[in-house]
């Protein structure tokens, strides 16, 4: 078991809550969940006692639990059951900043966690397909149809210039 200092908890914060925080909001679209979330990977990440081989490890490591606590969030009851009262007082969402993510984030989950990983976090298809635990050859289906679907949606001429 490994302890962590301040320094090395700083560290961990400036360096993965960007990501985890966007890969969290692609799966939950709601920015208080994924918070709630980034919280919950930091919380498992400093008392977790983790030892990892390189920073890649430790960031493949970061984004999987992520991605599971994310999946754990949406089988959640709690998420599918709400009252009334919290409903009225909960604010309405900002519009996303571009097209583009809102085309990303009506993706379906196969596509979109590929394309996610892949273009916004900069990972090659056989550390997506080791990620997701899916073959080679369906991360690039994936991608592909996610591409295909995102041209479709967004226009050829506006993909283009965009991705």
């Amino acid at each position: 078991m490994k302890p962590i200092d301040r320094t090395e908890a700083e560290r961990l914060v400036q360096t993965y809550s960007d990501m985890i925080l966007r890969l969290s909001y692609t799966y939950l679209k709601s920015t208080q969940d994924a918070e709630d979330i980034c919280q919950t990977v930091f919380l498992k990440l400093l008392t977790g006692g983790m030892v990892f081989d390189s920073p890649e490890h430790e960031k493949a490591w970061i984004l999987r639990t992520a991605a599971n606590a994310c999946k754990d969030a949406l089988r959640a009851a709690h998420r599918r059951c709400v009252g009334l009262e919290a409903v009225a007082e909960a604010a309405a969402p900002e519009p996303p900043d571009s097209a583009v993510l809102d085309a990303v984030m009506a993706l379906p989950e196969k596509y979109r966690e590929a394309v996610y990983l892949y273009y916004y976090e900069g990972y090659s298809v056989r550390e997506v397909a080791a990620l997701l635990g899916r073959s080679e050859a369906a991360v690039s289906a994936h991608l592909s149809r996610g591409r295909k679907s995102l041209r479709q949606t967004l226009g050829g001429e506006f993909y283009e210039q965009r991705v």
